[in-house]
């Protein structure tokens, strides 16, 4: 676009222009990263503090002569005080748009049976996020077990995102103020600008263009293989694998293999190999680029024409841009300065889909105890495998009923195909929870152990040389017991049936007693 007439403005909630008039801006914006707009204003106000910029709306204002040519919103979350030239105060501002608010707030929190949309919707809403809009075109089926765990809202919902093949961006209505959060999960949701010509000899043109156009190919993973088990069904080979394409003569042999995969089925697992692999590669094939046009940012696409290398002659899609805007007169002193906007882009190839690298997912460092929990009035819990629910100390949301935690499975000393030991823990009884591989989204019960109001049975430390092994009485007071008394000379063997008691042998019983025998009948 032509620098002629070319302005900005910065309206900031409760300021008249003549206190925020712009000298400066950059405005960084990539997918998948909230943008961050930096805002250098001189105001005729020199008595402005904190409490005028900090959580107030901002839009700064992109204008050619009196026809807006972009608008963005946001709010600032950050101000610094520069120098006084007795005409004017300058003042530094960040901006950020709602989003940020998400990487205020660390939580641990489980969400359970939900998808990636119902969880993105409970998250944004709580942190004020409303304008957002899912641009799905893929599969997203819900998670039965998702815990947050000491992430940021923003982190966890980055790394879901990231997990699920989502990016996001700002969406700009091309001749509103509208302004809208968009979690895409395909190319196709991204908008077009139609073309752009190459033309270096930015000076000479007042339309439109890109003036320097650099491609960068680079070596990348070739192919992702990921595997995972489930012991619902533990003979399921649990394998998936995506191989790329648009290798541009590369070998195949780079490939990452990921174990665990952190899926239960067939969707996830087809699904996230496919975007683990397209998120190694996503800066395989990429463009550095100039252009003087304001209405290129991620989530914009458009084909460049004239260039003298055919090949680059093609549709591209934005990932990355810098936009940045000099308007020297609006400081006293300057007013011989013309006004300058530059926009540096990153693009990829558009016959692709941009995703995310990988992000970490956090990893529990040891056990943890937990109270197992039941509906009201219950005291054995279970499902068909012998799993239980329990509630985490950590857990603020859940109340302790039925519904605390998934269904986990639990250790038993022994485990065999219809053979072993069982016993399930009971509501209210203290649990020891570990994380297969560390990941807070797969608990196993590893041990029990007493507390304060579930004591031990006998009276420690004068049973100390008992070793006891005493059930309860559904719902009653009663109790089974098998006792083995280890004093020095007093020995003794204790069984308590507290009903009856049977004994079956197949084959042949034999009783041999040194001493006395006594049976009482009655």
């Amino acid at each position: 676009m032509s620098q002629n007439g070319l302005r900005f403005t910065l309206d900031v909630d409760g300021l008249t222009p003549a206190a925020t008039a712009v000298a400066r801006f950059t405005l960084y914006q990539h997918l998948s990263t909230p943008f961050l707009l930096t805002v250098d204003i001189a105001s005729d106000r020199s008595g402005l503090t904190a409490v005028s910029f900090l959580e107030k709306n901002a839009t700064l204002t992109i204008w050619q002569g009196n026809t807006p040519q972009r608008y963005l919103h946001g709010i600032i979350t950050g101000m610094k005080t520069g120098e006084n030239n007795d005409w004017q105060m300058n003042y530094s501002l960040t901006i950020s748009p709602p989003l940020w608010r998400c990487g205020l707030r660390q939580n641990f929190r489980i969400f359970q049976q939900q998808d990636i949309r119902a969880i993105s919707t409970t998250l944004l809403t709580e942190n004020g996020v409303t304008d957002w809009v899912p641009s799905f075109y893929e599969a997203h089926p819900a998670r039965e077990f998702c815990v947050q765990y000491g992430e940021t809202d923003l982190a966890f919902l980055t790394r879901l995102w990231a997990e699920e093949g989502i990016f996001f961006f700002d969406w700009f209505h091309p001749t509103s103020s509208d302004q809208k959060l968009v979690l895409c999960d395909d190319v196709a949701g991204v908008s077009t600008l139609g073309s752009l010509p190459f033309n270096p000899n930015t000076r000479e043109v007042s339309t439109e263009c890109i003036s320097e156009f650099h491609y960068r190919a680079q070596v990348r993973p070739s192919s992702v293989e990921n595997q995972d088990y489930t012991f619902k069904t533990p003979g399921w080979p649990g394998y998936f694998s995506h191989h790329a394409t648009n290798l541009n003569g590369q070998r195949t042999q780079y490939e990452i293999f990921d174990y665990p995969g952190r899926f239960k089925d067939e969707q996830h697992g087809q699904d996230f190999a496919r975007y683990l692999a397209e998120g190694f590669r996503h800066d395989a094939e990429t463009a550095a680029c100039t252009s003087n046009s304001p209405k290129l940012w991620p989530g914009k696409r458009f084909t460049l024409t004239g260039h003298p290398s055919l090949t680059l002659n093609r549709e591209w899609q934005v990932t990355g841009s810098v936009l940045k805007g000099e308007q020297p007169q609006a400081q006293h002193g300057h007013r011989g300065e013309g006004t300058t906007l530059s926009n540096r882009l990153d693009v990829i190839p558009a016959d692709r889909t941009w995703r995310s690298s990988p992000l970490p997912k956090p990893s529990v460092d040891g056990p943890q105890s937990a109270i197992v929990t039941g509906p009201a009035g219950e005291e054995i819990f279970c499902d068909e495998h012998g799993r239980v629910r329990v509630r985490f100390h950590w857990d603020r949301y859940c109340p302790g009923n039925e519904d605390s935690s998934c269904w986990i499975r639990v250790s038993q000393a022994w485990a065999g195909a219809g053979f072993g030991n069982l016993a399930i823990p009971r509501v209210g009884q203290e649990v020891i929870v570990d994380f297969l591989n560390g990941d807070p989204d797969q608990p196993i019960i590893m041990g029990r152990t007493y507390h304060q109001d579930n004591r031990s049975p006998g009276s420690l430390p004068g049973t100390k040389t008992q070793m006891t092994i005493r059930s309860k009485t559904y719902k009653g007071d009663g109790f089974n017991e098998l006792r083995f008394e280890d004093a020095t000379d007093q020995e003794r063997v204790y069984i308590h049936a507290q009903k009856n008691m049977d004994t079956e042998v197949l084959n042949n019983r034999t009783t041999d007693v040194k001493v006395d025998h006594t049976e009482t009948i009655g």
